[in-house]
C-alpha cells in the first residue's frame, strides 16, 4: 500500500499528553501507521504484554512521540495536544452513551475471533489427515475428519465447530477508549510542546529535507537520521545540534568522528546560523525575532558531516 493509499484518520487527530512527566503517546494503530506512511514520524512503541513485561524486541502500542515529533504535527495543524487524565475525568463524569452499544460490538469481535481460531483448528486437523492418507482422494479424507477417530483429532473442537453457539467469545480489549467515550476536544489555548531550540531546528530542517529520524541514545547522538523507513535502510548520520556560536570541544568533534565511522555511519552536527556581520569589535549583533517565529528563530539551518581518516 502506497502513501496514498494509506487511510487518514480524522484530522486534526489527538495526542495525548501524559503527567507528571511530559509524555506524548498515541493509541490509535491507524494513525500510527498513517504518520509513518505520510510524515515520516516513527516515534517509538513502549507497550509489552502482560505476560511477557522484560520484553524489548517486538513492544506494542502505544507509541510515544518525541517532544520534536509532537511539536511538528501540531504546528502544522495536523494534531493538537490534549491532556490524557482530565480528559478522561470529564467525559466519564456522566455514563458514555454508546457504553452498551460498544459492549456489544466487542462481544461481537470477541465471538469473530474464537470462530476464526476454532476453523484454523479444523483446518490443521484436515490438512493433517491429507498428510496421512497418501494418494487418498480429498473427499473421502474429509468424510474420515468427520466420522473416522484419529491421532489428531479433537472432539472438542469439533463439538465446539458444528454448534458454534457454544464457543466462548474472546476478551476483547480495545487500545483507545473514543468510542464509548466521545473524542476530546480541541483546545486552542493549549500549549507547544516544549522542545530544545537547537535540536528542533536541526530536527524540523532533516524532516523537511525527507528524513526519517528515530532516538539516537544508541549511539550517544541526538537522533539517527535514516534515508527512507527504518524497516528498509541503515541509519545515514549520527544527528547532533549546537547553537551557531558555541565552542566544541575538540575532543567531541574527534570522539564523535571516531563513533560515526566505527559504526559506518556520518557524524553530523548542526545549528542555526546567525545573520548579520560583525561589528566593529568583532561582535555579532544579537538576532531578533519577529511575531510569528518559533524560539528557534528564523530557521536557517546548516549542517556538516564529520567522519574520522585515520
Amino acid at each position: 500500500m502506497t502513501a496514498e493509499e494509506a487511510p487518514a484518520p480524522n484530522l486534526p487527530f489527538p495526542i495525548f499528553q501524559i503527567s507528571p512527566k511530559i509524555r506524548y503517546l498515541l493509541f490509535d494503530i491507524q494513525t500510527v501507521t498513517w504518520l509513518r506512511r505520510t510524515h515520516n514520524i516513527l516515534g517509538a512503541l513502549i507497550g509489552s504484554l502482560p505476560q511477557s513485561p522484560q520484553q524489548n524486541v517486538f513492544l506494542g502500542l502505544p507509541l510515544e512521540l518525541q517532544p520534536e515529533e509532537a511539536r511538528l504535527l501540531v504546528e502544522k495543524e495536523v494534531a493538537y495536544i490534549v491532556d490524557d487524565l482530565q480528559s478522561h475525568k470529564m467525559a466519564l463524569q456522566s455514563p458514555p452513551a454508546q457504553l452498551e452499544e460498544h459492549q456489544t460490538n466487542l462481544r461481537k469481535e470477541g465471538l469473530a475471533a474464537a470462530k476464526a481460531v476454532e476453523k484454523q483448528k479444523t483446518q490443521k486437523t484436515a490438512d493433517a489427515l491429507r498428510r496421512m492418507s497418501g494418494r487418498q482422494p480429498i473427499s473421502d479424507v474429509e468424510a474420515a475428519a468427520d466420522g473416522d477417530e484419529s491421532l489428531f483429532d479433537n472432539p472438542l473442537s469439533r463439538s465446539s465447530t458444528r454448534n458454534s453457539s457454544n464457543l466462548v467469545p474472546f476478551s476483547m480489549t480495545p487500545t483507545t477508549s473514543y468510542p464509548p467515550i466521545p473524542s476530546p476536544t480541541r483546545r486552542t489555548s493549549a500549549p507547544l510542546p516544549e522542545v530544545n531550540g537547537p535540536s528542533y531546528a536541526l530536527f524540523k530542517h532533516l524532516h523537511s529535507k525527507g528524513y526519517f529520524m528515530s532516538p539516537g541514545l544508541r549511539f550517544g547522538c541526538q537522533f539517527s537520521v535514516y534515508p527512507g523507513d527504518p524497516l528498509r535502510f541503515h541509519s545515514h548520520f549520527l544527528a547532533t545540534s549546537a547553537e551557531w556560536d558555541e565552542e566544541i570541544d575538540l575532543l567531541d568533534i574527534v570522539g564523535g568522528g571516531r563513533l560515526g565511522t566505527g559504526v559506518k555511519k556520518g557524524w553530523l552536527i548542526g545549528g542555526v546560523e546567525k545573520k548579520g556581520s560583525s561589528d566593529e569589535n568583532g561582535q555579532r549583533p544579537v538576532q531578533t525575532r519577529t511575531e510569528g517565529d518559533d524560539e528557534t528563530g528564523p530557521a536557517n539551518v546548516r549542517t556538516f558531516c564529520i567522519e574520522w581518516g585515520g
